[in-house]
């Protein structure tokens, strides 16, 4: 392990390579800036590509601002901002049109062999809509929206595309001793290939990281969702909110060879029925007991009911049932999901398709106005690694892709117009590169692999779909210990990138649990039975960390 020497200089720093961040390096790098795009493996490896459902979107005439404005708030559970959910959903229209001309291209309903204009978007439904307003590419939506943003950067000459580097830290003035308000300097990152720490300086960072699934065993997400967005802003002091809302995806494909595959919720939206294994062996539905959308519920209330349900049968997993459909139909509207159905022996046009819930999104996070703006001056959040104020308490379907590509341009928009502002905030000194110190290289692999397991054990044990004080009580004294043991191990030895992962996936698992334990109410994602009922005088309440430097 070395520390490069030389500070790497540009206008814009952008770290992740999913919709929020392509969007933003693409906006930033279009208006004349340098930008450096940062991704810690293959460009093409963050959770965008596995997004299956699409965008949602007004297009249709039957469809209004209005409605997709009041469902997004019904699913958020009293914890939206309505003047930011306003003001992404009425962006939307423009930011889709913005897609297609970049070469994105949505299903048409000719392509679904339906009857009417056969060049008009097919729309699909998913639970929490009351109409069909989401915009998909079959059930490969963000990987279509990956393919053509990609393709766009990397033809960009604006855009230095830097893979296999991983973001360590955030460089902020407070931790330099400089006086003034909290700035954002640049950022040092792990050059993987080259086991070297390199120095980034630019005027604005722009965190686009992606999620935190792998804090938790079960998982829709990549290995590269690890949180290390919210870790690295919370430790240079930014603010952080509402994670406790963590939102467990009702339906991924149970079987040992697909574990994290996800079955998109546009299936329920094309008419799939759960259903759960009784005594006598008969599969029968069971959510018109808990939702009166029955199993178009927002997924909060889905996964919940099928936690509830496989509890109490000891049911290893429930079955989602499409088998009124043709297989004509389904391979035409799910290629994808149908072809990994097969791999298992399942034919969705015969078999019901046995599915579990894991995690698969996180509602809180770096906490931003709608431009993507932090606490911090010249640091930016966008996609799953901010906190808009979009989602609430409950993410509604097909919002995030939404959200990323809105938030992006206005996060790239607000940059552009206020650079006097952030060329002013610069440090005009030297950032000083990596220094290791008397760090070693560790041979001790099997302790970072023991706490990694350790932390996704308990968090998806005491800190999942249904907790009580107790099993929170006991995921905070577990990661005390972890944490204290895990920074201890980052400053002896040599940083990997292992121990960074690790030492990020403890972070954001602690301000999950503080944030869980610091809400004493049920809302939304969030289900504590020690405070089963909601307290109204908590609407519109964040719960807020924030580290003091």
């Amino acid at each position: 392990m070395k520390s490069n020497s030389k500070i790497f200089e540009y206008d814009h720093l952008v770290v992740g390579s999913g919709l929020a961040g392509l969007m933003s390096a693409l906006k930033l790098a279009e208006a004349g800036g340098t930008v450096a795009l940062l991704t810690k493996r293959e460009i093409n490896e963050g959770s965008t590509p596995h997004a299956q459902g699409g965008i949602a979107c007004v297009t249709d005439s039957l469809d209004t601002f209005d409605e997709h404005v009041r469902d997004t708030l019904v699913a958020g559970a009293g914890l939206c901002r309505e003047n930011v959910v306003r003001a992404i959903v009425e962006a939307g229209p423009e930011a889709v049109a913005d897609l297609i001309k970049r070469g994105v291209h949505f299903t048409t309903r000719g392509e679904m062999g339906k009857s009417g204009d056969e060049n008009e978007l097919d729309l699909g439904r998913e639970g929490g809509h009351q109409k069909r307003r989401i915009l998909h590419a079959g059930d490969i939506s963000g990987a279509e929206i990956e393919r053509a943003l990609v393709e766009a950067c990397q033809a960009n000459k604006n855009i230095t595309i830097y893979d296999y580097h991983m973001a360590i830290d955030v460089i902020v003035t407070s931790r330099l001793g400089l006086p003034g308000k909290n700035r954002c300097l640049g950022l040092y990152a792990l050059d993987i290939k080259n086991s070297e720490v390199k120095s980034f300086r630019a005027l604005s960072t722009t965190i686009a990281c992606g999620g935190v699934g792998k804090v938790y065993l079960y998982t829709s997400n990549p290995d590269v969702a690890c949180g290390g967005g919210v870790a690295m802003c919370y430790r240079a002091g930014a603010e952080i909110a509402n994670m406790e809302f963590i939102q467990f995806h009702p339906t991924i494909l149970y079987h040992p060879q697909q574990r994290s595959f996800l079955i998109s919720e546009a299936v329920r939206g094309e008419g799939a029925v759960l259903k759960i294994r009784n005594k006598s062996g008969e599969l029968v539905e069971f959510m018109d007991k808990y939702h009166p959308m029955k199993s178009l519920a927002p997924r909060d209330v889905v996964a919940r009911a099928i936690d509830n349900e496989m509890k109490r049968s000891g049911e290893e997993c429930v079955f989602l049932d499409i088998t009124h459909h043709s297989e004509e139909t389904l391979r035409r509207r799910f290629p994808n999901i149908f072809e990994k159905c097969l791999e298992i022996g399942v034919n969705m046009a015969k078999d019901p398709i046995p599915v579990v819930p894991a995690e698969h999104y996180s509602c809180g996070g770096v906490k931003t106005d709608v431009n993507g703006a932090t606490n911090i001056a010249g640091l930016y959040a966008v996609g799953e690694s901010a906190c808009t104020g979009l989602h609430g308490a409950n993410r509604l379907a097909s919002n995030s892709l939404l959200e990323a590509v809105v938030c992006a341009n206005f996060s790239a928009r607000h940059i552009l117009e206020n650079l006097d502002e952030l060329q002013k905030n610069q440090f005009d000194g030297f950032v000083a590169p990596w220094h290791c110190g008397n760090a070693v290289n560790s041979d001790e692999q099997v302790v970072i692999a023991h706490n990694w397991d350790e932390i996704r054990r308990f968090m998806w044990d005491y800190v999942g779909i249904f907790r009580t004080n107790k099993r929170l009580e006991r995921a905070k004294a577990r990661i005390v210990l972890i944490r204290k043991e895990i920074e201890k191990y980052y400053w002896d030895f040599l940083v990997t990138p292992d121990l960074i992962e690790l030492r990020n996936i403890a972070t954001v698992a602690e301000l999950i649990i503080d944030s869980s334990l610091a809400r004493r109410e049920s809302r939304g994602l969030h289900y504590n039975s020690d405070y089963p009922k909601t307290d109204p005088a908590l609407a519109e309440v964040d719960t807020i960390l924030c580290r003091k430097l």
